[in-house]
């Protein structure tokens, strides 16, 4: 459909004429694209937050941990206080083949972290080398603890973002300096700037990780352990092996396997997916609100192109009079039309961009984005179609009423 300069002029001209119409028509196009990139922008920054929590957390995964009986078995009462032992790992790991790792965890609360004449309060963790297969650290300086460390009981530790900022404030490499946490000196060989917020025993931002051997051996804890984290293999579902994990561990404690609240199971499986159905619901409510407002501005554009035919009849008959075919005709008015969408609903996209650049840029924290919440290039690319579509679509109704005029009416009118 090509057009001539006197055909653009005739747009411009029409739109001048009508320019408290046209702003208005124009205006709820520009809200409906507005709304629908925001919405867009500010669901995927929302998600990001959210999904930041759980940042680096295994998504088939569980934790087991132990708590009083709430049911009698086997000639004991409830109320029982029992504990799992390291046995349990290697129980869980022959009689279950579809776990791909199981990891125990011991900890202490409120440990005394000490480092030159700073000193920080956190919790010292035990762990394995393959609990970051579980929740996945993120080492801003050095190595996670390795085979190496529990072989040799090697007093080594991996520091929280929140612990290294208080004892370096002055920011630097800490690895290879000696903290001490009690009585005890361990050198650093890693900080995790991990900041999920599934605390498993205590934030990570906020713990020092020493190998698992060595904490049972310093603080003469026994086999005894906290809790085990589990992973499953690709394809398992956690929900569906967690009777038999209960099974197996209370087999071995003579704990009645129906008492869910004895032995626990927190199952990320379900968590994970709650926060996948809500956001599927989101992004629906979005495209739902966002193609309806746009809709609705669609609407107002041909009626104020209806509006601007009826008052150019005459106009419009005497052209055809002279020569001016339907096509001619056509185009005219589809392209007023796609010209009146395409300024306000760019307009609208460029001044969502604006709004969700200034979102992400007060959502940083030390230099680094939190969230982004602005638009991908392939959306702003379909929203200037889908301008185009019902720029279009707004055309036709009119076109189709300025093509049936004839030069007699015109002149009648006239």
């Amino acid at each position: 459909m090509r057009i001539d300069f006197d055909t653009y002029k005739e747009i411009l001209d029409t739109l001048t004429r009508n320019k408290s119409r046209s702003f208005l028509t124009g205006f709820g196009v520009f809200w409906g694209v507005f709304m629908l990139v925001a919405l867009i922008g500010g669901g995927q920054g929302l998600k990001e937050m959210l999904s930041a929590n759980f940042d680096g957390f295994a998504t088939n995964s569980a934790i087991i941990f132990a708590q009083p009986t709430t049911k009698p078995y086997a000639g004991f009462r409830k109320g029982r206080e029992w504990q799992m032992t390291y046995r349990d790992v290697e129980r869980l790991k022959s009689q279950i083949p579809e776990i791909d790792v199981a990891s125990p965890m011991a900890s202490m609360w409120q440990r005394s972290i000490v480092f030159g004449d700073k000193k920080a309060l956190g919790t010292v963790k035990g762990q394995l080398p393959e609990y970051a297969k579980v929740e996945e650290p993120s080492l801003f300086y050095g190595r996670f603890l390795n085979e190496m460390d529990m072989l040799q009981r090697r007093k080594v530790c991996v520091i929280g973002k929140k612990i290294y900022k208080t004892l370096f404030p002055g920011g630097g490499d800490p690895c290879g300096q000696l903290v001490r946490v009690d009585s005890m000196y361990y050198s650093i060989v890693g900080v995790n700037y991990s900041s999920g917020h599934i605390n498993v025993n205590g934030r990570a931002e906020e713990s020092v990780v020493i190998p698992l051997t060595l904490m049972q051996q310093t603080y003469n804890q026994g086999e005894e352990i906290g809790l085990i984290s589990i992973t499953g293999q690709p394809g398992v579902k956690m929900s569906e092996i967690t009777p038999r994990l209960r099974e197996v561990i209370a087999r071995a404690h003579k704990v009645d396997p129906t008492d869910e609240k004895a032995i626990t199971v927190f199952n990320t499986e379900v968590m994970f997916g709650m926060l996948d159905s809500l956001f599927s619901g989101v992004n629906f409510l979005i495209w739902l609100v966002g193609i309806g407002t746009l809709l609705a501005g669609a609407i107002g554009v041909s009626n104020i192109m209806m509006v601007t035919v009826r008052e150019r009849t005459t106009e419009i008959g005497i052209r055809r009079a002279i020569g001016a075919t339907p096509r001619v005709i056509l185009s005219q008015i589809i392209s007023e039309s796609i010209a009146l969408t395409a300024v306000a609903g760019m307009s609208g996209v460029l001044f969502a961009v604006l709004i969700l650049q200034l979102l992400e840029l007060g959502n940083t924290t030390d230099g680094i984005i939190e969230a982004h919440f602005q638009i991908s290039f392939w959306t702003a690319v379909g929203a200037v179609a889908l301008l185009s579509v019902l720029g279009v679509l707004a055309g036709l109704a009119p076109a189709a009423r300025a093509m049936s005029i004839k030069p007699v009416d015109a002149m009648r009118d006239e």
